[in-house]
């Protein structure tokens, strides 16, 4: 009889792993079920178009009406020319915050070859934003085509992934990670403590920017 209940627990919890660990659509291709724009109860200016997630500019950050802590997401982007965004995870939505940027780290989204400003390579590309540069500056497609981004988030281990390699690797709330932190413009915010979850964010920086065939598991 213990071997059975042994075995039985055992079999329950396996269960449990692998319902936790199930994909599911973050954004279900036809509408923003699950998101909201940043302190808001709806969603502004955002729309849907042939299966495409996407804003013109001007509408404001969207955000994932739950929060996550340890996750796989995978996503298709494609920035404008010129344009600029990101997809920002561990975000804090609470009044007091301003930006989505102030309290998680960003998967950064940009034009790398034809931004009308000079960009640093921790601002280009599947970049750990103003933090970590992309390791293989290469492989990014030109804007106006689609790339595809992951990240994953496990107990602090962080990896930013861009069109099947990992190009940045890092590890959150480390003693390296604090020491970066202190030496960015991230220094004085909410950003700089470590916390456990956020929400995800898609950045709208007054460009226009598309999303496909977004999915995350929790692990």
């Amino acid at each position: 009889m213990k071997k059975v209940l042994i075995l039985a627990l055992a079999l329950g919890a396996t269960s449990t792993f692998a319902q936790k660990g199930k994909w599911v659509k973050l954004f279900d291709g036809k509408t923003t079920n699950g998101w909201h724009s940043w302190h808001s109860a709806e969603v502004k200016g955002w729309h849907v178009m042939n299966g495409v997630l996407m804003t013109h500019g001007g509408s404001g950050d969207l955000v994932t009406d739950k929060e996550y802590e340890n996750f796989e997401l995978e996503f298709d982007f494609k920035a404008a020319p010129k344009g600029n965004s990101g997809v920002i995870y561990k975000v804090i939505e609470k009044p007091e915050f301003g930006a989505t940027y102030t309290s998680g780290p960003e998967y950064q989204i940009i034009d790398d070859k034809g931004y009308p400003s000079p960009i640093k390579d921790t601002q280009k590309t599947a970049a750990n934003y103003d933090m970590q540069p992309a390791n293989d500056l290469n492989i990014v497609k030109p804007a106006g085509q689609w790339n595809k981004g992951k990240i994953i988030v496990k107990d602090g281990h962080v990896e930013h992934w861009l069109n099947g390699e990992k190009v940045v690797e890092y590890e959150y709330g480390s003693t390296d990670w604090i020491a970066m932190v202190a030496k960015s413009k991230f220094a004085n915010w909410e950003y700089a403590n470590a916390h456990a979850k956020g929400k995800i964010a898609l950045q709208d920086h007054g460009d226009m920017v598309s999303f496909r065939n977004m999915r995350i598991r929790e692990l």
